[in-house]
């Protein structure tokens, strides 16, 4: 199999930056882009070598309406702009950038090291659009105090649902990213009971036990995201997400790798426009989508061919 960017099916990670840019359009620009963009392997590679107990990954994505800025002769088969879906004040926005680099390990000051490194390197070609940080919270859990990411593939198992295979062979290795950040209410959520909570969530919050999928109320978050496609099998992303806080506003950095963009879509679209009777996922009247981006983060190869 093509090299992916370790990055994407590596376990979780106790830190994280979610760095957006956008580039400067010009001929220079790209051909700058695609030195640094080259290098980044082996500075992951450096990075990983020097501090081994760290856990270490940089991915690099770019921004579906940036790509033919960057490669203009091919394009993964299924990258495209970030899906929009409204229903009643419920939002998905779509908010493109460039670039995204998603750098995590178990050591913050790692991450913010290579953070100003890549930046650096940029210079002046690029723009800084947003820097989030993200960090593992008691344990593992989002800011609703539920844990998060329960459902995620396991093993070799991260490999299939999230790296592109055969199927474009020109992008084997890669995975097609969707970023978004989410703000809760935290105090309209908490002034509701635990129970109600649950059935929003269709899992228990202390232990963390899903509910029977006779037990869950058509709104329920977990009833929304367990899809199915037409031959029975489960429709899977592989979650990388993080909360995110400080004393003025508190949220999760929802990033979803996946070997195709339609699955991270079809979940989305359960979650908002929800089923045939219109039951959207409440966990959605609690918290906000306040950015929407779409990416593809190639495979090693693919980024060291740029130099």
């Amino acid at each position: 199999m093509t090299r992916f960017q370790s990055g994407v099916v590596a376990e979780a990670n106790t830190d994280a930056q979610f760095i957006t840019l956008n580039m400067v359009r010009s001929a220079d620009a790209v051909a700058h882009l695609r030195k640094v963009l080259a290098e980044i392997p082996a500075t992951e590679a450096q990075f990983r070598q020097q501090y081994p107990d760290a856990d270490f990954h940089i991915t690099v994505a770019i921004g579906s309406e940036y790509w033919d800025q960057l490669s203009p002769a091919q394009r993964p088969a299924e990258l495209a702009a970030f899906p929009v879906f409204n229903h009643g004040d419920i939002k998905a926005v779509h908010t493109p950038v460039d670039l995204l680099l998603h750098i995590r390990s178990e050591r913050h000051d790692l991450n913010y090291q290579a953070s100003v490194m890549l930046t650096s390197r940029l210079g002046d070609d690029a723009t800084l659009v947003e820097e989030m940080h993200g960090f593992r919270y008691f344990e593992m859990r989002d800011m609703t105090g539920f844990v998060d990411g329960t459902e995620n593939p396991q093993g070799d198992d991260r490999i299939q649902v999230a790296v592109v295979g055969d199927e474009d062979p020109n992008f084997a290795g890669g995975s097609y990213i969707h970023l978004q950040r989410y703000e809760h209410d935290l105090d309209a959520w908490n002034k509701i009971s635990v129970k109600q909570q649950e059935d929003i969530f269709g899992r228990t919050k202390e232990d963390n036990i899903e509910y029977d999928g006779a037990d869950k109320a058509a709104f329920a978050h977990t009833k929304r995201t367990s899809l199915k496609d037409a031959e029975g099998n489960s429709i899977e992303i592989l979650r990388h997400s993080m909360p995110y806080g400080d004393l003025t506003r508190r949220g999760l950095m929802f990033i979803a790798y996946g070997c195709s963009a339609a699955p991270f879509t079809k979940m989305l679209e359960s979650m908002i426009m929800g089923d045939e009777a219109g039951h959207h996922d409440h966990l959605l009247d609690y918290t906000q989508a306040l950015t929407g981006q779409a990416f593809f983060a190639p495979s090693v190869a693919w980024l060291e061919k740029l130099a």
